[in-house]
């Protein structure tokens, strides 16, 4: 299986021009009014991004919607879309538990100034039967990921937003972590949950952004655009677009970022040989030293970003395990040794 976009469902042209123009138009015009009416309101300026997700899938990919709202292809290709959005998520404040705008630097219950910023949106698959699993990761080319963000948030930046679209194609080798991610959340817990409680569904597979799974995913970035100063002028910025006829196959996966790691990558990096550990650390630091900092965040910090190949030194984490299981799942520690 390739992943080569069908040209035949490829209709909408003028893509970036179009995308500039709806984001505009949709997304951060009206977020700037709502930001203005919230202080009159006191209601969260957060634009919902389901059904306009789909519009931008859309001319992102060239390909037209599949004209069935909730139900059916959400592309006329087959691809499946899946959206979230981190942009203006309604805060906490650790004070009183009150909840708090974005914007807002205070608390308006208690006044504190200690707030919780949330960052936590995620992509949700819902997955309820064997027929809903196989069209998943055997019957659909492609999943589109859609995610707005605020790409300073540990800045506290709010004024800078970011839309990026991310590829995996589940049918590819690629994607064969994909593939075991999801049927693991159906066989382990969808389906032992249903058997014990059949009252109550339940929660889709989270599935989160720039997480250990998600770049062992190998997810393609194929858009990002970044808007500016979007509380007083925003100015729009396309940063990455891929085309949409372009075959996916030879275009490179999201970087992992060593901060992701946890304990059972790092070791199990550590036990690598020491010609492929080397290829794996930044330029000027060798196996013995990575190993010799063994502790989490000293090793890490001696480690590039893991590529695709360099994913393939690192095993899956067990993440869904059965809603029956009575034992304790510990994280195995890092020590010296």
């Amino acid at each position: 299986m390739g992943m080569k976009p069908r040209a035949d469902r490829i209709t909408i042209n003028d893509n970036e021009d179009q995308i500039v123009e709806f984001l505009a138009e949709l997304l951060v015009d009206p977020r700037l009014r709502l930001i203005e009416w919230s202080k009159v309101t006191k209601q969260t300026p957060n634009l919902r991004v389901g059904y306009p997700s789909q519009h931008l899938a859309s001319l992102i990919t060239g390909v037209e919607g599949g004209r069935s709202g909730a139900r059916g292809d959400d592309l006329a290709d087959g691809t499946e879309v899946k959206s979230c959005s981190r942009i203006d998520q309604l805060d906490k404040c650790r004070a009183c538990n009150a909840a708090v705008a974005r914007l807002e630097m205070v608390c308006p219950v208690c006044g504190s100034t200690n707030i919780e910023r949330k960052n936590d949106s995620k992509w949700l698959f819902t997955v309820h039967t064997e027929a809903e699993l196989t069209t998943l990761i055997a019957g659909v080319d492609r999943v589109l990921l859609l995610i707005g963000d605020h790409p300073n948030f540990d800045n506290g930046d709010y004024a800078t937003l970011r839309f990026q679209a991310f590829e995996i194609w589940p049918k590819t080798d690629r994607a064969r972590h994909f593939r075991s991610i999801m049927e693991g959340y159906y066989r382990n817990i969808y389906l032992p949950h249903i058997a014990e409680r059949p009252e109550k569904t339940p929660a889709p597979k989270n599935f989160w952004p720039y997480s250990f799974q998600f770049y062992m995913c190998n997810p393609v970035k194929t858009f990002q655009a970044t808007v500016t100063d979007s509380l007083s002028d925003p100015r729009i910025r396309i940063d990455h677009y891929v085309d949409p006829f372009a075959d996916r196959v030879s275009l490179p996966s999201e970087l992992l970022p060593p901060s992701v790691l946890q304990a059972e990558e790092v070791l199990q990096l550590s036990a690598l040989p020491d010609e492929v550990l080397l290829s794996l650390l930044i330029e000027g630091h060798s196996p013995s030293e990575f190993r010799s900092k063994i502790r989490y965040r000293d090793a890490t910090a001696l480690l590039r970003p893991l590529d695709e190949v360099a994913r393939t030194n690192l095993m899956l984490r067990q993440t869904d395990v059965p809603v029956s299981h009575t034992g304790t799942y510990r994280r195995r520690s890092l020590t010296t040794e």
